[in-house]
């Protein structure tokens, strides 16, 4: 009876192991073929979790969008963006930051 019930008990933990990857899975995949590569900073908080600008779809986090890699150039993504969201204090393509010039290019 004992050994039973440790099987049974072992067979739910491993079963629930597999359901938790396997939902975890998408995420994790998803996460590696859409990279972040546009990160901004806005002056104020987004009212969308969501915005497209620039031809991709950045997710809005409080004072933080951040998008994957789209064909348009930085400013314009920039541009757009603060079109959709407000003024932008920073903005990040890759690891290089908009110079102060081309940031008020950006707001302007």
């Amino acid at each position: 009876m004992f050994a039973r019930a440790t099987t049974r008990i072992a067979t739910s933990a491993l079963a629930a192991s597999i359901a938790l990857a396997g939902a975890l899975a998408p995420a994790a995949l998803q996460a590696r073929s859409n990279p972040v590569y546009f990160t901004a900073e806005l002056a104020a908080p987004a009212s969308e979790e969501r915005v497209i600008a620039g031809g991709v779809v950045f997710r809005c986090e409080g004072t933080t969008c951040t998008a994957p890699r789209g064909s348009e150039r930085p400013l314009r993504v920039c541009s757009e963006l603060r079109r959709e969201v407000g003024a932008i204090t920073s903005f990040a393509a890759g690891r290089e930051d908009l110079s102060a010039s081309r940031l008020g290019r950006c707001n302007g």
